[in-house]
């Protein structure tokens, strides 16, 4: 059997690699297991149920939820009867989700809970096209997913083939609404073909097993978890899903998973914990901590540093890294790291314990991977860089440095928009990502966004997210941002890392009653500045960071500083912090 659409998978998961725990969920302290039969069960029910109300093969129907096996089913039984799945973040503003459900003519949502049930029923009057809301929770005065499953319950079981062979591969499979970091969102039109083609291979390359268990926490709506999901389905992998995100630590020590992707972020946060956990340490365990880690820090794949080091990292891993991977569940074998930039620092660390992280790199509209790092194969990693080119796409640097993609896994073009189609589709087929990059040997390597980058009054270009990236290696400084365009030099706000910095300063009897008196604390300023003055070492006099301000509070999704992928709103955050900025640049 070789799948050609996205519902393929389940049918060839039923039939080659059968699980009794397919996907998984916390309900009430327990975890609730669904076989890949009742997942196939309850896919082609909810298809029918669909299909009896009046759906059609085109259909636009919404949902916006956390990652549950509800979200699964649903999935399923909109892809299987050719309608289209528009999945949305549960924490947009109000007006991005009118303005999508008009743009795709949504007939009927699912929402996951109380509050999001509010949040569309307050919207439900500006959008004509939208006839019902359904909910996962119960709710008073919503009706339940459930009736649409018991409804396809009732009907004739053989129409879901009939439905299912009126879908092909090139069909519509799924709009996904790119937030951007300005602008209206854009629906990315992703085909049936397009998903497959890259689980497919992410499959192969990823040495994806059926007697695996994965983790899933990253958001089901965006594209990079959702392909992921596809590739285990493909396989038989099981797919248990955290409870939230503040439950991930316990969830991983309860599943044990093999594998689970993640965002630069949540590494960066694992890393500061036992960072931090180890700054309380004293005597020997402080030392041996110190001693292996300044071992990790010198790990390359390319670069063996002989029998000696070997031996004395073999040692390090039985001591402490032993610890890191059993806080992990004790089997993660590969972590699968994209959305944004991983330091390699953070790479060489966990590689060294043994906890292989893997870089990647991808967008919405090339859905998403493009190329990736990988364990499975030998000489095919390389830290510092998002690894080879995947099977059957072409990447080529423009002259100006632009990454540019061809390949099946290149979107159908944005909805209703083809002016920015052509605009980002070029005569030849190639996708303009809008990332500047490099190959070193067969390796891609993403240097800045093309947008991100600016020009000092010097004429010096700044490719922004490689020093924030540099920068963050400082424990002290939880958010960067730089800044300089068309000024003589770049500085930098900064969000610094609060509860390190009160921890510390505790143990010299400082107390803070409030993040503005941190950031007024000129102890605080010397010694974030000593940070940025050790790592602007690494950059070019140009490019070094000359000055910088702390700001009181993090930039979240909801103040609209971040998009849901958690990249800055540059725009957004020069705007609210205007007056800063003149400061900086006026002394």
């Amino acid at each position: 059997m070789h799948p050609t659409r996205i519902f393929d998978f389940l049918t060839q998961q039923v039939t080659q690699y059968p699980k009794s725990d397919a996907l998984a969920c916390k309900s009430d302290g327990n975890w609730k297991k669904y076989s890949s039969q009742e997942f196939l069960d309850h896919a082609d029910f909810m298809a029918l149920g669909l299909s009896s109300m009046g759906v059609t093969k085109g259909t636009a129907i919404a949902t916006v939820s956390n990652n549950r096996p509800e979200w699964n089913f649903t999935d399923m039984g909109i892809l299987s009867m050719g309608a289209v799945q528009v999945a949305m973040y549960p924490n947009l503003n109000p007006s991005d989700y009118v303005f999508i459900l008009n743009d795709c003519n949504a007939q009927y949502i699912f929402v996951s809970d109380q509050a999001l049930y509010e949040k569309i029923s307050a919207i439900k009057p500006q959008v004509p096209s939208l006839k019902e809301i359904f909910s996962f929770n119960q709710i008073k005065g919503c009706r339940h997913w459930t009736e649409i499953l018991e409804s396809g319950k009732k009907q004739d079981k053989n129409k879901i083939n009939t439905l299912r062979e009126s879908v092909k591969p090139e069909d519509l499979a799924t709009l996904i609404y790119t937030s951007g970091t300005t602008g209206t969102p854009k629906g990315v039109m992703l085909s049936h073909h397009n998903l497959v083609s890259n689980s497919i291979i992410g499959a192969e390359i990823g040495d994806i097993r059926s007697n695996e268990k994965a983790l899933s926490f990253l958001p089901l709506c965006h594209v990079f978890e959702r392909m992921i999901t596809y590739m285990y389905m493909s396989k038989g992998t099981s797919i248990y899903y955290a409870e939230n995100m503040e439950t991930i630590g316990d969830n991983l020590k309860e599943v044990q998973p093999h594998i689970f992707t993640t965002v630069p972020r949540f590494l960066e946060k694992v890393y500061d914990k036992i960072l931090a956990k180890a700054n309380a340490l004293t005597g020997i365990k402080r030392s041996l901590f110190f001693w292996a880690l300044e071992l990790a820090k010198k790990f390359d794949f390319e670069h063996t540093h002989g029998f000696i080091y070997n031996l004395q990292l073999a040692l390090a891993n039985k001591l402490i890294f032993s610890k890191w991977r059993a806080a992990l569940g004790g089997n993660v074998t590969r972590i699968v790291s994209g959305g944004a930039a991983l330091q390699p620092r953070l790479a060489r660390v966990f590689n060294a314990a043994k906890i292989s992280v893997l870089e990647g790199y991808g967008l919405t509209e090339t859905s998403p991977v493009v190329a990736v790092n990988l364990v499975s194969k030998p000489g095919c990693i390389k830290i510092g860089t998002v690894g080879p080119v995947i099977r059957d796409v072409e990447v080529k640097i423009a002259e100006d440095g632009e990454i540019l993609v061809k390949g099946p896994n290149v979107m159908m073009g944005y909805y209703k928009r083809p002016d920015l189609t052509a605009e980002a589709i070029d005569k030849n087929g190639f996708f303009h990502t809008g990332d500047i990059g490099c190959f070193e040997g067969m390796f891609l390597k993403i240097t800045d966004r093309k947008k991100e980058m600016f020009k000092t009054s010097g004429g010096k270009f700044i490719a922004p997210q490689l020093i924030e990236n540099k920068m963050k290696e400082s424990p002290f400084i939880e958010q960067i941002m730089v800044i300089g365009d068309g000024k003589k030099f770049p500085a930098a706000l900064i969000i610094p890392a609060f509860a390190l910095l009160k921890e510390k300063f505790a143990k010299e009897n400082v107390r803070f009653n409030s993040n503005d008196e941190i950031i007024k604390n000129p102890a605080v300023t010397q010694l974030i500045h000593s940070d940025i003055d050790r790592l602007n070492e690494n950059f070019s006099p140009f490019e070094r960071i000359k000055k910088f301000r702390l700001l009181p509070s993090e930039w979240t999704i909801e103040s609209n500083e971040l998009t849901p992928t958690l990249k800055c709103k540059r725009k957004n955050i020069m705007a609210k912090n205007e007056t800063l900025v003149e400061e900086i640049y006026k002394e």
